[in-house]
């Protein structure tokens, strides 16, 4: 194998041979723009050399530079070199690179299968039509890819052929597994079948035989953050560090304005009004809801993003830490986020996610002498049943409520 030679801005190394050598410093830009550390670059800049040199002695020229070409390599990499995470990324983000540059051809579209096309088309329609958020749209895509598939295959999907026994036997199915599942995937049953009366794919009303899963409305109590474990939480941040500055933000944002996780992923800097105290926060079903930037929270964010957040052109608030430096893609981060936090605060605790910090405050609330409305206001209820669970939890009223015990017969 020939040596490696290359001279950039900050590495010197081998110089590149091979149809890729001229576009070593582009990639180098783009990895820096990324945020990715130099010791990072180099590793990916050397990946980049040795598939060049693979390509020259394939003789392959850069024309036939694919994802496919790529994955050959990678290949070939994992038995004769020493292989090492993230090569994969790298690779595929540099072919994207060539791609963008219109320096190689794009790869041809890959065939999609009767079941994603209709799933895809269903998509579309949740967008355009339904106006749903993106999370909730990859949660129906999911549910209706697995109906689909699980009727149809991999081959044509013929929603006439469709009877009222087999989409029973499916939420059966569900329920035996997962009531919570179940319940979760029969609302999307119908939402989809609904949609393909809708677009002429059936006759028939399908959607009205799909049986209800058992569900007690208001049965459950909200499982909330204690007031403790919360300070505590706050408290393991690091806000001497970038990544402690950012998680003391978030929890921030959660616990004094009960925040759902997407809402923290979507704020953006143009959602601060630095001047009134107040940000726009992006709700459920696209409504927006202009809250008042309490004063330890503004703090919080305006310490991130001066000493915390990492150069960027995304507009996102909060960024990942790790290169490629980009605003969260879904709420799991920002779950991910709480469950570190009481991992380090040596909290034990069942639930991991970021709602219960949302509940915390609402039970906080009621017990200074909030109304359920004001507490509906708060958290931008637009069901009043899901603020009045909260009732549930104020023991004190519920004790007025209930009868005396009977006192035993002589």
């Amino acid at each position: 194998m020939e040596k490696l030679y290359l001279k950039t801005r900050s590495h010197s190394l081998d110089t590149p041979k091979g149809p890729l050598a001229e576009h070593l410093g582009a990639f180098e830009g783009l990895l820096n723009d990324q945020g990715y550390a130099q010791e990072s670059i180099r590793r990916h800049l050397l990946l980049v050399a040795d598939f060049s040199v693979w390509l020259k002695c394939k003789k392959l020229s850069i024309e036939e530079v694919t994802h496919e070409t790529a994955q050959r390599y990678l290949h070939y990499r994992e038995h004769h070199r020493c292989h090492r995470k993230g090569e994969k990324y790298a690779l595929r983000r540099f072919v994207q690179l060539l791609q963008e540059n219109g320096i190689v051809a794009r790869d041809a579209p890959v065939a999609q299968t009767p079941v994603e096309e209709l799933v895809n088309d269903y998509a579309l329609y949740l967008h355009q039509e339904r106006g749903l958020a993106a999370t909730t749209i990859r949660k129906y895509r999911w549910c209706a890819r697995l109906f689909l598939t699980e009727q149809f295959g991999d081959g044509a999907t013929r929603l006439s052929d469709l009877r009222a026994h087999e989409i029973i036997d499916f939420v059966r199915h569900e329920a035996a597994q997962s009531p919570t599942r179940a319940q979760a995937m029969t609302m999307v049953l119908r939402s989809f079948l609904q949609y393909a009366r809708y677009r002429g794919l059936i006759r028939l009303d399908l959607a009205a035989v799909i049986p209800w899963v058992a569900h007690w409305s208001m049965a459950s109590i909200p499982k909330a953050i204690s007031p403790e474990h919360a300070r505590r939480a706050l408290a393991s941040c690091d806000r001497r560090r970038p990544i402690g500055r950012r998680d003391y933000a978030i929890l921030l944002l959660l616990a004094r304005l009960g925040l759902r996780g997407g809402e923290v992923v979507s704020l953006t800097l143009d959602d601060i009004d630095w001047e009134t105290g107040t940000l726009n926060v992006h709700g459920k079903g696209g409504l927006e809801s202009l809250l008042p930037l309490l004063a330890p929270v503004g703090e919080a964010i305006a310490d991130y993003l001066k000493n915390g957040r990492a150069d960027s052109e995304s507009r996102r608030v909060f960024l990942r830490i790790n290169a490629p430096i980009r605003g969260f893609k879904t709420e799991k981060a920002v779950s991910n986020v709480v469950r570190y936090a009481l991992e380090r605060a040596g909290i034990d605790s069942p639930r991991k996610g970021a709602h219960q910090f949302r509940h915390a405050l609402a039970t906080q609330m009621l017990h200074q002498g909030s109304s359920l409305a004001e507490i509906s206001e708060v958290l931008r209820h637009k069901n009043p049943d899901s603020t009045r669970i909260y009732a549930k939890v104020d023991l004190d009223s519920l004790r007025a409520l209930a009868p005396p015990w009977p006192s035993p017969r002589p």
